[in-house]
């Protein structure tokens, strides 16, 4: 089903920035933001959460079935009716997910998810693979990136505020390892589509990124307005 009003996807792989520029577009644009990150995140924990090994894929696929994840109009993520938002910052969440997230049936349970909440337009969704797989027809495509390291230092000031602890060589490694998993599995990979404008926020300023972001979408959306 065509979306029922414009959709943006913003691409890119962990760190870059993508988060936290989308939340804030969308918020300036009066857009819905969707983070599909973190329906990976909590559907991680929620298999956690149930004691399925990630191993286990008869369990697994059975409880995927029955799934639901969303999220409430103040931006909190459940699964099935629990509330997950202040579990799915962790460093366990980011190891749980990327291992799940490899799997097949998951993803495409969460996209059939994600295109019904896109379903009415007017959205800002960020991941992975919006661009590719998600909505492919997407009105604004763009791909953020940004270096291995500036990301590791962006990642452990993050996870600093937060209270959680760690090396940055430790996170620099994790996100090195996430790249290779996201780029190389087989189902739905990390790759920029080729209608995709690249952002390189390695050397921009948060408000930067977010201008030239605002600009990109103005320009892609006018039709709708």
């Amino acid at each position: 089903m065509k979306p029922r009003g414009p959709v943006v996807a913003i691409d890119g792989p962990s760190g870059a920035g993508k988060s936290t520029v989308s939340r804030n577009v969308a918020k300036k644009l009066g857009f819905k933001y969707v983070d599909t990150g973190a329906m990976y995140r909590a559907f991680a924990v929620a298999v956690e959460d149930e004691g399925i090994s990630p191993e286990d894929e008869d369990a697994l696929k059975e409880f995927t079935k029955r799934v639901d994840v969303c999220f409430d109009k103040d931006g909190h993520i459940y699964v099935n009716r629990r509330d997950y938002t202040h579990r799915i910052r962790t460093p366990l969440a980011d190891r749980l997910s990327s291992v799940i997230s490899t799997k097949g049936f998951v993803r495409e349970r969460l996209v059939s998810l994600q295109r019904r909440i896109g379903e009415e337009g007017y959205v800002i969704m960020e991941g992975r693979d919006i661009g590719t797989v998600v909505f492919p027809d997407a009105d604004v495509k763009i791909y953020l990136v940004a270096s291995q390291e500036v990301r590791a230092e962006r990642r452990f000031r993050e996870l600093k505020e937060k209270g959680h602890r760690g090396s940055k060589e430790e996170i620099l490694k994790a996100i090195s390892e996430r790249d290779r998993r996201d780029t190389e599995r087989s189902h739905s990979p990390l790759r920029r589509a080729e209608d995709a404008v690249v952002v390189d926020t390695t050397e921009l300023s948060l408000e930067e990124v977010e201008e030239r972001v605002m600009k990109l979408i103005e320009r892609g959306i006018k039709e709708w307005k």
